[in-house]
């Protein structure tokens, strides 16, 4: 029997979520960072300060970035981690992940990059001092599965975060659904060219877990001291979690 999930609001066949999925971020990688700027007005560059500040990398740390895209956190781990740490740059997504690698490379910094999938990560047990997920969790099709893996390869001790788009506060729903679904496709085809899949992004943010939810999927997925920060009334929320 084939099961199925959610792509945005359509219910499709697992296999044809990771086909569409792709399909997307081929189509934005060459835009994307624009577009982070303008869809968040610069916030998600403030997010992900928070997320780093969260962190707390350290030389010589081994840390894990999943979905690393075009590289904004890896960039910063790698600093921060130094020539005796070890940072992995990985995305299930050849095209972000060219641009992320090139990116890095750009700016002087040479680190591990990597195609592979989040549900099925290539790392041993324990390997890992923090593992990072920025705004890809929503995107994988057994989001169970990943937050075990991601747990598997943390060594005790070890923190993962996850930062993502979560359920914002009940004043601002109105308006935030207006941008979502109006100004956000618009502005998909003026600058990428491409309505449809920032009209995805949006649907992707609406099924994704709620905060709650999300901390609730992470205990059980054998997590500990897990809680979670609401960013921008909650258009964003950064969990994190502790391997014991």
């Amino acid at each position: 029997m084939t099961q199925t999930t959610h792509f945005g609001y359509k219910t499709v066949a697992e296999e044809e979520k990771v086909k569409q999925v792709a399909k997307v971020f081929h189509s934005v990688a060459a835009k994307y960072d624009v577009m982070n700027d303008l869809m968040s007005g610069g916030l998600h560059r403030i997010w992900k300060t928070f997320t780093i500040a969260n962190a707390a990398v350290r030389p010589g740390m081994k840390v894990l970035d999943i979905a690393a895209g075009t590289g904004d956190l890896t960039k910063t781990f790698a600093k921060q981690a130094g020539p005796t740490g070890e940072v992995w740059h990985t995305d299930i997504n050849e095209s972000m992940l060219r641009v992320g690698r090139d990116r890095l490379l750009n700016k002087g910094i040479v680190t591990p990059t990597l195609l592979c999938d989040a549900e099925k990560l290539p790392f041993p047990d324990n390997y890992f001092d923090r593992v990072s997920v920025a705004f890809g969790l929503r995107n994988m099709t057994h989001k169970d599965a990943a937050l075990a893996e991601m747990r598997r390869v943390l060594k005790p001790g070890g923190k993962l975060l996850v930062l993502e788009f979560s359920k914002v506060a009940a004043p601002l729903q109105k308006p935030y659904d207006v941008y979502s679904f109006s100004v956000l496709p618009w502005l998909g085809q003026q600058i990428a060219g491409d309505a449809e899949s920032y009209r995805y992004l949006a649907e992707s943010i609406r099924m994704h877990p709620d905060q709650e939810t999300l901390k609730t999927m992470m205990e059980g997925a054998g997590l500990e001291r897990v809680q979670y920060y609401n960013l921008t009334a909650g258009v964003a929320a950064l969990h994190t979690g502790i391997k014991f």
